[in-house]
């Protein structure tokens, strides 16, 4: 007798390539199909955003609900994904999601006055399905909510105790917290025990964080590090309290990347192919990434490639302090990104003082991120905090040595080019620890003397080529944590 396949169900706001604003969105696509070629059966629900209900393929509807949260009409649909042909449920609720904008903000970056509404639906949902009463055909045995959007899913399982469903949350960003005013709690159709400061109160205001926090069976972070990070005063945005009370319950898994998607040796997207063994075509990328931006064809600079929303959390300010003195030795900055309008005034203005040394790219292009990648020499991500971080993990897999403050995934994955760890052939990067412009300075200028030794340079290279950090161990991982999630309700004979 076969054991039944796991039924997991991934709850997120978006998903890659249909809607991305950062990096959850890889993770959504990755995890599960990871999962899925495991042996697990399982399926996405998503908020019904016009570039979801266009992409996703043969829509059908499982159940009419009618109207709730503020929407007239909402129904439950079921389709699969482009590409790996996963299962989607797709929430369709026009009032709260045909809209312009990103899935959180309209064009002007300003939050969308009815969150409250159009996430919480997305968990009530996620809910129903966990209970078995929305899809008659599938239930999922665990409910895996990504970020604040998904989070009221772990609140409404939670107030429903005969939920055969264990609950898992995932933090992609502490600091994305979710806030409401208390006044609207009773828009969420909760029991008033959860209206307190041991549920959803967070000093006056509704926090569905916290509700992910507090109500899942399991807690995860996307790195060992920001797990141990985010219990304390420094990095845990005024909930480190509510992590400690769930310590037994919180694990750090590390993220992977795709690496079907991004692979210097097949990807469409870049001037030449290359691998650790063939490295010829990762010169091409660089003189093509060179021309693309502007930056003068010099072969002894050191190509610094930034991919990042433009943040004070992402530690741009320091790049921007450091900017002149980099510069004036011999180093280019080639920039993608778009985020504070301040910051990305500065960096055009260091763009038009410095022609030919500094190129900035507003917006974001997947594509160009991945000639970014490619033709630079070295990738630079000098968060302030970083809960895993996936370009230095990208940069990494294309020989583009990382330089990265030692926070959170970045610390976890990037071994910095120390003598002893060169002397071991350990080193993949250049770490640093304080968050100032010269501590900053002081790693890139590590990075632009080791490149002046072509034989260390290959080295520092090749090790990091050589690291596997695809989702095959995380994905792993998560299903033994299901398990774990899902023993107490077992034991209890709750579970299906």
């Amino acid at each position: 007798m076969t054991t039944p396949a796991m039924k997991v169900l991934h709850v997120a706001a978006e998903v890659f390539p249909l809607v991305k604003t950062g990096g959850l969105a890889d993770v959504v696509a990755a995890l599960p199909v990871a999962q899925a070629q495991q042996g697990a059966d399982v399926r996405l629900l998503l908020p019904g955003l016009p570039a979801i209900l266009d992409q996703v393929s043969g829509l059908r509807c499982v159940i009419d609900i009618g109207a709730c949260f503020g929407a007239l009409r909402v129904r439950l649909l079921r389709a699969r994904l482009p590409g790996d042909g996963l299962v989607v449920y797709v929430v369709e609720a026009p009032y709260l999601y045909k809209r312009g904008g990103n899935p959180y903000q309209n064009a002007h970056g300003e939050e969308w006055p009815d969150n409250l509404q159009r996430f919480a639906l997305l968990g009530w949902i996620a809910a129903h399905l966990a209970a078995g009463d929305a899809d008659p055909d599938w239930a999922p045995d665990v409910v895996h909510a990504h970020d604040w959007h998904a989070a009221m899913s772990c609140a409404y399982i939670a107030d429903h105790a005969a939920t055969p469903a264990a609950s898992v949350y995932t933090v992609h960003n502490l600091a994305y917290q979710g806030l409401f005013p208390m006044h609207d709690w009773a828009t969420l159709g909760l029991a008033s025990r959860l209206m307190s400061p041991a549920g959803l109160e967070y000093h006056g205001q509704l926090s569905f964080m916290k509700a992910g926090l507090k109500f899942s069976d399991r807690v995860t972070t996307v790195s060992p590090s920001y797990a141990r990070e985010i219990s304390t005063i420094e990095f845990g945005c005024g909930l480190d309290g509510v992590v400690r009370s769930r310590a037994a319950q919180v694990r750090g898994i590390l993220n992977g990347i795709d690496t079907a998607v991004w692979n210097p040796a097949t990807d469409p997207a870049i001037a030449a192919v290359y691998d650790a063994a063939r490295p010829d075509g990762k010169a091409a990328c660089r003189r093509a990434l060179q021309a693309e931006a502007g930056l003068d064809l010099d072969d002894a600079a050191l190509v610094v490639a930034i991919v990042s929303r433009l943040t004070s959390q992402k530690g741009l300010d320091l790049v921007l302090a450091a900017l002149p003195e980099l510069l004036a030795q011999g180093v280019q900055f080639a920039i993608q990104g778009t985020g504070d309008a301040a910051l990305e005034s500065a960096f055009r203005a260091a763009q038009d003082q410095s022609p030919g040394r500094v190129q900035v790219f507003t917006g974001y292009d997947e594509a160009r991120a991945h000639r970014l990648i490619a033709g630079a020499d070295a990738i630079a991500v000098p968060s302030r905090f970083e809960p895993c971080g996936l370009t230095q993990l990208y940069g990494l897999r294309y020989g583009t040595l990382p330089i990265v403050r030692r926070v959170g995934g970045l610390a976890d994955t990037v071994v910095d080019a120390s003598a002893a760890a060169v002397a071991e052939d350990r080193a993949t990067g250049f770490v640093f620890d304080v968050p100032s412009p010269q501590a900053f300075a002081q790693a890139v200028q590590r990075a632009l003397e080791a490149r002046r030794q072509p034989v260390l340079w290959a080295r520092l290279r090749d090790r990091a080529m050589a690291q596997q950090h695809s989702w095959e161990g995380p994905a792993r991982e998560y299903l033994a944590l299901y398990d774990e999630a899902l023993a107490p309700l077992r034991a209890d004979g709750r579970a299906r």
